[in-house]
């Protein structure tokens, strides 16, 4: 089971919401090829407010996600697209429900 959990809040400049969501689009690829990322998730939670969430069976999973290219690529662009910086918090996984 996983058991480490990061949650991305993320809140997109006027003018600026399609460009964050075809950024958390295209995302999809770098995660995919993570190793230590069990699940990942982009998220839009209303017009101009986003987010990513993700699994890791362990810290170092997580951690090599933080140091990954997906957040070196949102760091890259946080001027450009978000109106302020990312609110990443560490979660950790009380239970879960997946398919088999």
């Amino acid at each position: 089971m996983s058991r480490c959990a990061l949650l991305a809040r993320l809140e997109a400049k006027p003018g600026k919401e399609e460009q964050l969501e075809q950024f958390l689009r295209s995302a999809l690829p770098l995660a995919e090829a993570e190793p230590g990322t069990r699940t990942w998730f982009a998220l839009r939670f209303g017009p101009s407010s986003f987010g990513i969430y993700d699994t890791f069976d362990t810290e170092a999973g997580r951690q090599a996600h933080l140091d990954g290219p997906i957040a070196a690529a949102l760091m890259e662009r946080a001027d450009e697209l978000l109106s302020q910086p990312p609110q990443i918090d560490r979660v950790d996984l009380l239970a879960s429900k997946l398919p088999h």
